[in-house]
Parts: C-alpha cells; sequence; structure tokens
C-alpha cells in the first residue's frame, strides 16, 4: 500500500508561512526587551521612546548578529518593517482628538501649520540641493523634523517604499536634535534668551520639538500650562501628517509616473529598463484620520483606548526594531554626514524660524 504524497509546493509555503510566524515572533520578543529597556528611568528621562531605543537596538543586532537567525525568518521581519507599521500608524490616530485641537485655536493651527510646511520645504531642498542626499532621505530628514519624529518618519518610509537605512539616517537626526531640545530649551526660556511668555513658550515648544515625549519632557521645565499648550501644539502636528502624505503621496506617483514617460520614450530608441511602480496612495492615512473621529466622539471608553495605544507603541516598536535589523551601517556611512548636516540645518531653522513665527502667530492672535 503506497503512502499518500504531499506536493512540494504546499511543503514549501508551509515552511514558508512557519518561517514568517517565528520571525515575527523574534520580532515581538526584540520589541518586548526594547520596552522594557526604554522604561529604565536613565533613558526614559533622555526621552528616548521605545521606537528610538528598538531601531537602535536592531541596527546592533542587524550588523553583529544578524547571522544567527535563519534566513526563512526574515519574512517576518519584513512583515514587521512594512505591513505591521501602515496598521500602527493607522492607529496612531487615535492619540489626538479634534476637540483637543480646538483648545489652542487658530494660533495653534497655524504654528503647526507654518512649521510643517516651511520645514518640510527647507529639508527637502536643503538635503538635495546642498548636502546631494537622494530624494527619499531628503525628505525622511525633513519629515522627522517637521511632523512628529520618528512616527513621522516610519509614515513617510511606508509611502515612499525607501530603503531601512534611509529612515534609520533620519531617525538618527531626531534622536540627536529632540534630545538636545529637551536640554536646551528651557535653559533659553529661563535665561530670557526667547523673549517668551508661557503661552509663547507652550507654541515654540509644540511647534518646533521632533517627538512627543520630547516636548513634554522640555516644557515640563516650564509649567504646567506650558506643558498643556504645548502637547496639544505637537499633536495637531502629528494631525497634519495625514494631509502632507497625501500630497507627497500623490507628488510621488506623478514623478514616478514622468520617470516611465520618460523611459517609455527610452524604449523607442532600444532602451527596455521600465519598471512600473505600484501607486504610493498612503491608504493608511486615512485610517489614521479614521481613528481620530473616533477618538474624538468618544465611542471608546477610556481603557480602551489607553490599552490600544500601548499595545500601538509596541506595534510601532516591533517596526522599528525591524527596520533596524534590515539597515546596514555601511549604508549609513555613505550619506550619514550630510543627512545628520541637513538635520542640522533644520534645527538651526527650527530654533530661528520658529521663534519668528512664535512672535508673528502671537502678535496677529493677541
Amino acid at each position: 500500500m503506497s503512502t499518500p504524497t504531499v506536493p512540494l509546493t504546499a511543503v514549501t509555503a508551509a515552511h514558508s508561512t512557519r518561517g514568517q510566524l517565528n520571525g515575527v515572533l523574534f520580532v515581538a520578543l526584540f520589541a518586548a526587551a526594547v520596552t522594557r529597556i526604554a522604561a529604565i528611568p536613565a533613558i526614559a528621562g533622555l526621552g528616548l521612546s521605545p521606537l528610538i531605543v528598538g531601531i537602535v537596538a536592531g541596527a546592533l543586532y542587524g550588523n553583529a548578529l544578524r547571522d544567527g537567525m535563519p534566513a526563512s525568518w526574515a519574512a517576518g521581519v519584513n512583515f514587521s518593517a512594512r505591513k505591521l507599521l501602515r496598521i500602527a500608524v493607522a492607529f496612531f490616530g487615535l492619540r489626538v482628538s479634534l476637540q483637543e485641537i480646538a483648545q489652542v485655536g487658530l494660533p495653534g493651527l497655524a504654528q503647526s501649520v507654518l512649521i510643517v510646511v516651511s520645514t518640510l520645504a527647507i529639508g527637502t531642498w536643503a538635503g538635495m540641493k546642498i548636502m546631494k542626499l537622494d530624494r527619499d532621505t531628503a525628505l525622511l530628514t525633513a519629515a522627522g523634523s517637521a511632523i512628529c519624529g520618528a512616527a513621522a518618519v516610519l509614515a513617510f518610509e511606508s509611502t515612499l517604499q525607501s530603503k531601512p537605512h534611509k529612515s534609520a539616517m533620519a531617525v538618527g537626526s531626531v534622536v540627536l536634535f529632540g534630545t538636545l531640545s529637551m536640554f536646551l530649551y528651557p535653559i533659553l526660556f529661563k535665561a530670557g534668551w526667547l523673549h517668551l511668555d508661557t503661552v509663547g513658550a507652550g507654541l515654540f515648544f509644540g511647534g518646533t520639538i521632533h517627538e512627543v515625549a520630547q516636548v513634554v519632557g522640555a516644557a515640563s521645565n516650564v509649567s504646567p500650562e506650558a506643558t498643556h499648550i504645548a502637547t496639544i501644539v505637537k499633536m495637531t502636528r502629528v494631525m497634519l501628517l495625514v494631509p502632507v502624505l497625501l500630497v507627497v503621496g500623490l507628488w510621488v506617483n506623478r514623478a514616478a509616473r514622468g520617470t516611465q514617460d520618460g523611459t517609455a520614450s527610452g524604449n523607442l530608441n532600444g532602451n527596455t529598463n521600465s519598471t512600473p511602480r505600484k501607486l504610493a496612495i498612503p491608504w493608511f492615512a486615512l485610517g489614521f484620520l479614521a481613528c481620530v473621529v473616533l477618538n474624538s466622539l468618544h465611542v471608546l471608553p477610556e481603557n480602551a483606548t489607553s490599552t490600544l495605544n500601548l499595545l500601538d507603541t509596541f506595534a510601532l516598536t516591533m517596526a522599528m526594531t525591524a527596520l533596524g535589523i534590515e539597515t546596514r551601517l555601511s549604508q549609513i556611512r555613505e550619506a550619514g554626514p550630510r543627512a545628520l548636516s541637513t538635520g542640522l540645518i533644520l534645527y538651526v531653522w527650527l530654533i530661528a524660524g520658529g521663534l519668528g513665527i512664535t512672535w508673528t502667530v502671537q502678535y496677529l492672535f493677541r
């Protein structure tokens, strides 16, 4: 009696699925360790979120111990860095409500819009024209400074479909200059060099510091009122992630079509290097907006929202850890100094230009 044979394709598919699940589980366990490390007071006091610790730890592992991970797990790592990332960014909208944004009114909205638009424009231009960076690296660096630090870098990375090492360079800029702001801003304010009252400090801190945790850490050294205003202004910047991503997605798609048209013309002359590209519409941004509306309607109990935010932070940490694992330091070394120089240009703009915008907003809306 002959035994039934299992098709080779079924065996291969089962092995691939098991490898992917193992890879996701590995990233989850790695992210859990990263979360515990980020909770250490010395690290938490620096405003380093689990997302930032995750990409650093992942990069260290990916470059020093990557050979110890089975090759079949790579699909799970990639899933965490791509698909899980999109889901997590969408649920990030549960941290924002339209009521909070309304509390700071037109001054807070004007501050956020001016900072985001100007920083993206200056960062993209300086990165590409002055520092000779590629478009994706320049945009990622600008987005991290303009909107919401590492979370914005993740969102843009998904839209641009860029390489992991480019995100790592952008996050490095967020870590360096955002952490510096936590200590520098309160010193400048208390020394009287910023010429701002408490409301102005809230607008300036929330409008120009990179990460949410860094905003809270810096503003808490001024006053509770400044912390409240700064946090809301910062979340207004986060809210702007949606329209910015939609515009960038359309721009990237238009540029891709232009490239394909040029390539198609070249094909008439014997050039066959035409590579079609998927439509770069960030659908997860619409999910982000839906979560903002859901949070604004107070449909979910507060405990449920807190739990979802905790799970979302863990999912984002998994995504950042996976990106770190896929990052190669040799690729960072190639453009690292230029990316950090772009971050420095943006940091100077955020301080000087941010002060000018804050003074103007307070004058116009007083």
